[in-house]
């Protein structure tokens, strides 16, 4: 029996590439008919996002992460006038408690910084908060008590140089002076340590010339800043 030979498939006309080209034009339609399913806008759910975003509480607890074109002029003009009232209660209460003579109170973009100098809290080259510096601390703490902002405590020395066991330079001095002033207040005065952060500047921000002995006890200080909100977040 003679076997069956099958005859030869007969071979296309059409080039290779089509195979590859319809591919790609199937998998174009595919994708745009994709974004087109996805661009319908189920309008129930549209108009309930909608309503949600009109309840004030959303908007309080969650605003938005972007920002508006314009935003509105009113909430910063109200965040300025709170700022304003509370330089203006700092120094009633600096006033009222005798402590105007001795700290100054101001306004800069990092908030009101309440500058305390060298003489009023510690010895000469030393970190350790005077006794007598007790009861003024406490009118500090008292003030700090009233408000809820964070609180940053800077240590700032004049350009002589130390050298000691406990304090190789200017910067530990510093330092160590902020440290202490945060750990008498959160301790004396029962105020929440996480409001507190502590830095030593050394000499590197001074606010006179290093040129006479009144410029360098200027120099000498230690500045408690109640912090702008606005500037934390930045």
């Amino acid at each position: 029996m003679k076997r069956r030979i099958r005859p030869p498939e007969p071979k296309s006309n059409a080039p290779r590439w089509m195979v590859t080209f319809s591919d790609l034009i199937t998998l174009i339609l595919v994708f745009f008919i994709l974004l087109f399913s996805m661009s319908q806008i189920d309008i129930v759910k549209f108009r309930a996002i909608s309503d949600s975003f009109q309840k004030k509480e959303i908007l309080d607890f969650n605003p938005s992460i972007v920002p508006s074109e314009q935003p509105s002029e009113e909430p910063l003009e109200k965040h300025e006038e709170d700022l304003r009232d509370l330089l203006s209660d700092i120094r009633s209460y600096l006033r009222e408690n005798e402590l105007d003579e001795i700290v100054t109170a101001t306004r800069t973009e990092r908030g009101v910084v309440l500058v305390l100098p060298e003489q009023s809290l510690f010895d000469s080259g030393e970190a350790d908060v005077l006794p007598a510096s007790y009861p003024f601390l406490d009118k500090v703490g008292a003030l700090l008590e009233r408000m809820p902002n964070y609180v940053k405590v800077e240590g700032h020395t004049d350009n002589r140089p130390i050298s000691t066991s406990k304090f190789p330079s200017n910067w530990e001095l510093s330092s160590a002076r902020a440290s202490s002033v945060i750990r008498y207040l959160t301790s004396a005065v029962d105020l929440d340590p996480k409001r507190f952060i502590a830095v030593g500047y050394g000499d590197t921000r001074p606010i006179a010339p290093n040129d006479t002995a009144d410029n360098l006890q200027k120099n000498r200080r230690v500045e408690i800043i109640i912090s702008d909100p606005a500037y934390e977040n930045e």
